[in-house]
């Protein structure tokens, strides 16, 4: 799953534990959707009020339980005999240690390139240093966040009780939470995004500390 620059280090902080992710080339109305379930362990879907048996859209980032990798920009500064370090774009102001992360030599098939970043989308599962652990998934409209799950997006806070502005060329903070992810939200994916209020997955996800996966 990609994550910018920002959200990079809300995941590293840990201020970020939820992520939505708008319901793609959906054939539910957009009016019917009124809820969504689990079936056994690897189907989560919603499905529309006028006919609730039938499951038309299941949750393409898995189910609670499942591992998501996160893939961000990154280059590869070196390679050893044993080991190649990369080194993060979304960590490059932070200490050395901080900034990179060594992998097998053995898993690495990009050569060195101290002066070229990979964009995120192309990151390779070996490249990723941070695993998230779904813990829950559900569907709402995207206007429908609140002041508690804007926060747990990630957002940053500032001094003196305001939010982060995110939006390029505005100089105020914004006063909630909720506030600052809109604005968050608006700087992805535009203002008609926001404004047409699509119907989101919301997923809900814990850091797993060691890739163990």
């Amino acid at each position: 799953m990609i994550f910018n620059g920002e959200m990079v280090r809300a995941l590293l902080d840990g201020r970020k534990t939820q992520t939505r992710r708008i319901i793609k080339d959906c054939t539910v109305g957009s009016d019917q959707i009124s809820k969504f379930i689990q079936i056994e362990k690897k189907f989560i879907g919603c499905y529309p009020e006028d006919v609730p048996e039938l499951i038309r859209e299941c949750c393409p980032y898995g189910v609670p339980g499942d591992r998501i990798w996160v893939r961000e920009a990154f280059r590869v500064h070196s390679r050893a005999t044993d080991v190649a370090t990369l080194v993060y774009k979304a960590s490059e102001r932070n200490s050395w240690t901080e900034q990179t992360h060594r992998v097998p030599v053995a898993v690495c098939n990009k050569p060195a390139t101290p002066e070229k970043w990979t964009p995120s989308l192309h990151m390779p599962r070996w490249a990723s240093r941070i695993l998230l652990e779904i813990t829950d998934v559900r569907v709402e409209r995207l206007n429908a966040i609140n002041e508690h799950d804007a926060q747990a997006e990630g957002v940053a806070k500032l001094r003196g009780g305001f939010w982060k502005h995110y939006q390029p060329g505005w100089t105020q903070h914004q006063l909630s939470a909720r506030g600052s992810f809109v604005t968050l939200w608006k700087s992805i994916y535009g203002d008609e995004s926001w404004n047409s209020n699509p119907w989101v997955w919301v997923i809900k996800f814990k850091r797993i500390e060691e890739l163990t996966a």
